[in-house]
Order: structure tokens, then sequence, then C-alpha cells
């Protein structure tokens, strides 16, 4: 398999963990959607990130459907959402709710660095999302006593929540901090320390398209 794009997304730095964690062979190459969009086109003609090609050529482009196809490829004991129905939806719940905040931190990105003139009214409705996501979060984790959020296993749900929060406070130091969430803080130092989270890690540099 092939993993196209740069770990400092918060979407493939999900899916490079998740391949390590499976134990799952592959190919990384860190193309960005702008510097390396001619090549990125002719295998994805969406030229977004991630891309998985995988091993009979088929190429998928959207986070859920790249962990669903590698969650089905993985040992019974190493997949990383629970069995329970029950715990599995709570986690894809938080999934859900990670990525909307890394959904809409791309957006502020590009509303803020990519005009001259920002729409304020759109940049306010885009903070007052992430704002109420990671209200609801920090109140949620704060209520667990377990070192992971569902459990003493790690789950995709640890994954989405520590990645997007990285980029988030990376990307927008401007107005978010990781010490005015001190709960999710936490939770995301903890992963940040596992081998797997050091290994699958990139800074987050923001490099504007060439015009």
């Amino acid at each position: 398999m092939i993993l196209i794009g740069q770990f400092d997304s918060p979407f493939v730095r999900r899916v490079g963990i998740a391949l390590e964690a499976y134990g799952l062979s592959y190919e990384h190459r860190p193309w960005s959607v702008f510097g390396d969009a001619d090549k990125l086109a002719r295998v994805n003609p969406l030229m977004r990130v991630p891309t998985l090609v995988l091993d009979d050529g088929a190429v998928l482009s959207d986070t859920f459907v790249i962990l669903d196809t590698l969650d089905h490829m993985a040992p019974m004991d190493r997949r990383l959402l629970p069995a329970d129905p029950g715990l599995r939806r709570q986690a894809m719940r938080i999934c859900g709710l990670a990525s909307g905040v890394s959904d809409k931190v791309v957006s502020r990105t590009y509303e803020t660095k990519f005009h001259d003139a920002p729409n304020a009214g759109l940049v306010t409705r885009i903070e007052t999302q992430i704002d109420g996501v990671l209200a609801l979060l920090e109140a949620e984790r704060a209520k667990v006593s377990a070192p992971y959020w569902i459990g003493d296993r790690m789950t995709h749900a640890d994954i989405a929540v520590t990645a997007s929060l990285r980029h988030l406070f990376e990307s927008q130091s401007d107005r978010y901090a990781a010490r005015d969430f001190p709960a999710l803080a936490k939770h995301c130092d903890a992963c940040e320390a596992l081998p797997v989270f050091q290994k699958i890690s990139q800074a987050f540099i923001f490099i504007p398209p060439k015009s």
C-alpha cells in the first residue's frame, strides 16, 4: 500500500498511526496538496489527502473509508474500535467530533490566510463551531478516569482527538492553546508520549500555495 500526504495533516496522521498500530506494510509519500498537486492529481483527481493506494491499485481518498478498510485488514485483537456496539458507537461519535474540528480548522485557515479581507461573519461562525466542540470534548474527557477515552486500550477516538488537537493548537495558535483545555491536554500529552505517535509526527508549518 501507498499512503500519500504529510503527517502535519491530522487526517493523514490518523491513517499513518493506524497502519503502524495494525502492523500493516506501506510506503509513505509525503506529497503536499499544493506543492505536489500535479503528481497527486494523477493518482487522485480530488487532489486531497490522505490518499491510500491499495495493493490491487484501488485508490481511497476519504479518511473514514480508509480507516474502515484498514480495520478489516487488521487482526481482530489489534483493531482500534471496540467490538461492543455501544462502545463502538461511542468511539465513532468522538471521531466524528474530532474530525469536524479539523474540517473547521482547515476552513478557518483558508478564510484567514488566503483572503486579504476575511469574511468576519464566517470566521466567527467557524470559531463558534470549534469552541462548542472543544467545550463538549473537554467536559466529557474530564469525567473519564480511564487512561484512554474508552477503557484501557487505545481506540480511533484517542487517535482522532490527539491528531486533531495538535493540528489545532499548532496551526491556530493565534486563538487556541492547550492550557485552556486541561483534560484534553492531559489526554493528548499521554498519547503523544506513545512511540507510535512520536514516529508518525510532523510539526505544522503553513506554506501558502504558489500564485
